[in-house]
């Protein structure tokens, strides 16, 4: 079940750890808490999480430099805390890996779905059958080989993509040559609607778009269609 994961908690505020913990507690989770970088690597060497929550101002070592210590051990859901209107950290976040975030000060039962919601994602990616079946996947020149979530160019070398710009790929790929609307990709990277005025997604396509070596205006891979969405424009072979 969801609500018997482990959950670690990584914030300075000792007054939203202890208040988290009893409250994630009481709806049947696991948790621990570390309140900087040094605690959250000697926390991590005694536990199995399965998901992480992160604040981004942490005094020393940054949420954001925690964050790419994280991904270095092991591919686990993060959720991360950022101040109010600090959309250029929320999409950096992101970027780096996040597979959600929360504005301070969050309502704990919003935080609770955004809980239930990655960790149904992540659970459900763990188990799909393409994933596990599918050696590579062939587009335009391109290989994407979804079991190690690298992507390899003509000359087989690999172009580092984030966990997003991935996700983002993966959702076009399974989709084409169907439309993809802004709406199925917020849900399907997010599990939830971002705000109209949100950037995520443009800043994401936008990276992916020159990773592909696919220029914004005449992209020839992922195209942009008028008051729809985006669809990959190009033949896919599974192999």
């Amino acid at each position: 079940m969801e609500s018997s994961a482990y959950i670690l908690i990584v914030d300075d505020d000792h007054e939203i750890v202890d208040l988290l913990s009893q409250y994630l507690k009481r709806h049947g989770f696991q948790v621990a808490h570390a309140y900087n970088g040094e605690e959250t690597r000697q926390v991590w060497k005694t536990h199995h999480f399965d998901l992480v929550i992160l604040d981004l101002m942490l005094p020393g070592e940054s949420g954001f430099e925690i964050s790419h210590w994280l991904r270095k051990q092991a591919d686990i859901p993060i959720i991360m805390l950022t101040a109010m209107g600090e959309e250029t950290d929320r999409i950096i976040g992101l970027e780096l890996g996040a597979d959600d975030y929360l504005a301070k000060p969050f309502n704990p039962r919003e935080l609770l779905a955004r809980i239930h919601s990655v960790l149904h994602r992540s659970r459900r990616a763990q188990h799909q059958p393409t994933i596990s079946t599918v050696k590579a996947i062939l587009f335009n020149g391109w290989t994407l080989n979804p079991l190690h979530r690298q992507l390899l160019n003509a000359d087989q070398i690999e172009v580092p993509l984030t966990g997003k710009e991935f996700d983002l790929l993966m959702a076009l790929i399974e989709r084409a040559p169907q439309i993809v609307t802004r709406e199925m990709l917020s849900d399907i990277l997010y599990g939830h609607q971002l705000p109209p005025t949100d950037r995520t997604i443009d800043v994401t396509l936008s990276r992916l778009r020159r990773k592909l070596q696919d220029d914004g205006r005449q992209a020839q891979t992922i195209k942009t269609v008028h008051r729809g969405g985006y669809v990959l424009a190009v033949p896919v072979e599974y192999v």
